[in-house]
């Protein structure tokens, strides 16, 4: 049994690398977004030719040169941000993964264990459910945040035709907040897997 939850204490080790580059990867999709975010309701702005007043009405298609100059700067953006995305998806399939391979874990063993001794604790020590449950719930977080950030990003898409200063803030505030991954429960699932090393 203590094998097997050190097996599993090492798929926590390769969970909480990925966590580290979701924290990244976070970091950059609010930066692109807060980016993205401005030139979307710049673009407004700029479509108004009142506010190309004074010295710039003297300069041919200069309305059309900067707009037309935003609008490759949100592709891009856009473009870059579904990269991350991509990248976002990786992680999901990794930790979907390391999933799996720890259900294996227990149904790799020579005999089928009993829910007691799934339950069962050696000291401070995590139980082998302990375990399991922990990775199908930060594997499903996980999954559950990437499919509401990919539909964020959508949103932003699709706001750029109608642009709203409070839809686009509020957006990036559910982008900010990741309400499928609770810090607290993350924190704890992780104190229970490692409790050993905080004594």
């Amino acid at each position: 049994m203590e094998a097997m939850v050190k097996k599993y204490q090492q798929r926590f080790r390769k969970v909480r690398d990925e966590m580290e580059t979701w924290a990244h990867l976070q970091s950059l999709l609010i930066s692109q977004f807060r980016i993205a975010s401005s030139i979307i309701l710049r673009l407004q702005v700029l479509q108004d030719s009142t506010n190309y007043g004074g010295g710039l009405n003297g300069v041919a298609h200069i309305q059309e040169a900067v707009l037309l100059k935003q609008m490759e700067s949100l592709q891009k953006l856009l473009l870059s941000m579904k990269n991350t995305m991509e990248q976002f998806h990786g992680i999901v399939l990794c930790l979907g993964k390391i999933h799996r391979d720890g259900r294996q874990i227990i149904k790799g063993g020579s005999s089928q264990l009993s829910v007691k001794q799934l339950q069962q604790r050696v000291g401070v020590k995590p139980s082998l459910a302990d375990c399991v449950d922990g990775l199908m719930l930060l594997q499903d977080m996980h999954c559950s945040e990437y499919l509401l950030k990919s539909s964020l990003v959508s949103a932003l898409s699709e706001l750029t035709l109608k642009p709203s200063a409070s839809d686009l803030g509020s957006l990036q505030q559910i982008l900010i907040d990741q309400p499928n991954i609770p810090k607290e429960e993350v924190q704890f699932i992780f104190d229970i897997i490692f409790a050993e090393e905080i004594c």
